[in-house]
């Protein structure tokens, strides 16, 4: 089967490397305090548009900002991308159809978390939870594509 829009296999490999340390800093910067990170990762970067509390905005200009958020998103993106999007090393018909309905359920899955929080939780709860909310398709996806994989697997070996 081709699969025109799948990285090769050993992109999987590289995605978990940066998927689990990325994961476990973003618990610690949420649970415990990011403020030693962004001391050091201070640093001055050209911004299309910035907003302030007091004051104009600004548009484009050159900003002192923490990167340290900026850049644990843009790892975990790029790593969940590779984990759920790298071919397995036996692409079929099979495991297609699996990814397929794995992204279908995330989908749904997704817009049903977002439709009850937008009914039941307000503020910056909600606030918060539109930003996960942003990451939460990917790690449902990934899950529910794994424990298929994983299901057919068994499923394969217990025929055997």
């Amino acid at each position: 089967m081709k699969t025109h829009f799948l990285f090769p296999n050993k992109y999987k490999k590289i995605g978990w490397i940066l998927f689990v340390p990325t994961i476990i800093l973003i618990f610690y910067a949420w649970i415990f305090d990011s403020s030693l990170f962004e001391e050091i990762m201070n640093i001055k970067v050209f911004a299309i548009y910035k907003t302030n509390i007091l004051g104009d905005p600004q548009v484009f200009t050159f900003i002192n900002n923490h990167f340290f958020d900026e850049t644990l998103t843009i790892i975990f993106i790029i790593s969940v991308l590779l984990i759920g999007f790298s071919k397995l090393k036996n692409e079929d018909e099979m495991i297609a159809k699996i990814r397929y309905e794995s992204l279908v359920w995330a989908t749904y899955f997704n817009l049903f978390l977002l439709l009850f929080n937008t009914l039941f939780f307000y503020g910056l709860f909600y606030g918060n939870f539109i930003i996960l909310n942003i990451f939460s398709q990917l790690l449902f996806f990934i899950i529910r594509f794994h424990y298929k994989i994983y299901q057919l697997n068994k499923s394969i070996s217990h025929d055997e």
